[in-house]
């Protein structure tokens, strides 16, 4: 319902209205993503959650892919912004009532097999739990590196890449890692060293466009460092799912520090950013920043737990660490 509140935007008589319809349309999207995984670990078997998860990391990639490909048609059908907001809300509301018709609820309090209530995990035990920690410094870097592309990459003057090709390509990309991302977490045993080694390439990827002269291999190392950027997504996401003694109350809670840390850390790196161009006078040393904290996908994944086990069945090879 917060998301569908957002056609209050199209009537806004000033911006700070419209940023304040936007806001409540983010707080309602940040519930969502939140309370999907809860979801996932209820009602989804272990071998079932790496493609669930892999078409939940894939949805909000998708929006973005469809309002690039369709905002200006929308814009020329319809004729103002304000009756697009509109349409888009209208969409969101008919998902509504079709969730509300097909969804089933259940309790977040799990229990033991005598049917008695265990503890649940509350904030504080998030906050001593150093796994609760790590996710979200692995996953800042990597969220400020895929916004940083849309803010301040089509402004470096010496890219190579055309700067109306830079999303296209990495959601594109995207969507293809998200595959091959599922695959590998069904395939491939560990969780650890598919998160560190993607981390490691989507990082060398990301500094060969911004350092390469030639065409070609700029939009090929675009391709590849959104591919390598979306390929650990269901692995990471699955980590957390499969640590032991796993509830819905304490999927909620981790996932819940985990988006909020991590757009924290992001917002920070951000402002960062923007300080370092005002003070050297160059977008491109906002847009290096940016590749250097992608970094922490890697660097954070030697302090991960290994949830996956060393031998899967159904034919699984087991990865290497």
């Amino acid at each position: 319902m917060l998301i569908v509140a957002s056609i209050f935007g199209a009537f806004a008589s000033n911006y700070p209205l419209y940023v304040i319809s936007r806001l409540i349309m983010g707080f309602g999207s940040a519930f969502v993503i939140v309370y999907f995984n809860p979801i996932v670990v209820k009602y989804f078997t272990p071998e079932e959650r790496p493609i669930v998860n892999g078409i939940n990391a894939a949805a909000f990639n998708e929006g973005n892919l469809l309002a690039i490909l369709f905002t200006g048609t929308l814009l020329s059908n319809l004729e103002s912004w304000q009756n697009v907001i509109m349409a888009i809300s209208a969409a969101s509301f008919v998902v509504l009532v079709i969730w509300w018709l097909v969804s089933d609820d259940f309790a977040m309090t799990a229990q033991n097999k005598a049917g008695e209530a265990i503890r649940n995990y509350t904030l504080s035990d998030g906050i001593k739990d150093p796994v609760n920690r790590w996710l979200p410094i692995a996953y800042s870097g990597l969220l400020f590196y895929y916004i940083a592309v849309f803010v301040w990459f089509p402004h470096v003057p010496t890219l190579a890449a055309d700067a109306k090709y830079l999303s296209s390509i990495m959601i594109g990309a995207g969507m293809v890692g998200t595959v091959v991302g599922i695959i590998a977490a069904k395939r491939f045993a560990l969780r650890v060293p598919v998160i560190r080694y993607c981390g490691l390439a989507m990082t060398a990827c990301a500094s060969l466009m911004i350092y390469t002269e030639i065409p070609s291999v700029a939009y090929l190392s675009v391709f590849l460092a959104g591919f390598f950027m979306f390929v650990p997504m269901t692995s990471l996401v699955t980590l957390p799912q499969e640590l032991p003694d796993m509830t819905p109350t304490r999927i909620t809670v981790i996932f819940g520090m985990f988006w909020s840390i991590a757009y924290i850390i992001e917002t920070g790196l951000m402002y960062t950013a923007g300080v370092l161009a005002d003070q050297t006078g160059s977008i491109a040393v906002a847009a290096i920043f940016a590749v250097a904290c992608s970094s922490t996908f890697f660097i954070a994944s030697f302090f991960l737990p290994e949830t996956g086990k060393k031998e899967l069945t159904d034919g699984a090879v087991p990865a290497k660490a």
